[in-house]
């Protein structure tokens, strides 16, 4: 069983047009993206990190790499770390083109989303599941490069956290929440880089 999990929301992504990219291919980190994925990487170089788990997108999987490097380590693929369900409903439209009904009950009410193929409490879940299973599959310390709203989730499902607590401290790029089984959280750590470019409520 791993004495800690690390949880690492991937770098800042090329997304000029501000779109929902979702599970699109096509949208690598930003330069400051791949500083943030390096600086999460020296800030975990001195951890017992056995394994190294990725959604597999790009933006997530170029962020684990040079953790992964730091480490000797192979990254390893688990599509249950991937984006929540809700955003491939809106892959490839622009925040401002989403419905109004939608996005506001997205930022305001997200665990009450009638229209979502994933609901928050699936999506948190999944990743608990998938959380667990990782952590008990390996030694010492593992990394899981996720996405913000399935990292949230997770925390939420995990903690035993409210679900109102989902809109409130998000992960930042890059950010990494450390998790203790069973479970607790034990630290969170930004990269000095680190910056936000979430839409806000008033898009």
């Amino acid at each position: 069983m791993a004495t800690f999990v690390h949880l690492v929301r991937h770098g800042e992504v090329e997304n000029p047009e501000r779109i929902v990219y979702a599970g699109l291919p096509g949208f690598p980190l930003t330069e400051r993206g791949r500083t943030q994925a390096q600086e999460s990487a020296d800030y975990l170089s001195s951890r017992l990190i056995t394994r190294v788990w990725s959604s597999p997108l790009d933006r997530t999987m170029e962020t684990a790499a040079p953790i992964a490097a730091g480490h000797g380590l192979d990254v390893s693929l688990d599509p249950a770390f991937a984006e929540w369900g809700l955003s491939d409903r809106w892959a490839g439209m622009h925040w401002e083109d989403i419905p109004d009904v939608e996005r506001a009950a997205y930022f305001e009410t997200p665990w009450r989303l009638p229209f979502s193929p994933e609901s928050l409490s699936e999506m948190g879940q999944r990743m608990a599941q998938a959380i667990e299973r990782a952590a008990e599959a390996s030694q010492a310390e593992v990394v899981i490069v996720s996405h913000m709203d399935p990292i949230q989730a997770a925390r939420l499902a995990l903690l035993g956290l409210s679900k109102e607590h989902f809109v409130v401290d998000r992960p930042s790029h890059a950010e990494v929440i450390t998790l203790a089984p069973s479970w607790r959280e034990v630290q969170r750590w930004q990269p000095p880089t680190s910056s936000e470019s979430f839409p806000p409520k008033t898009v």
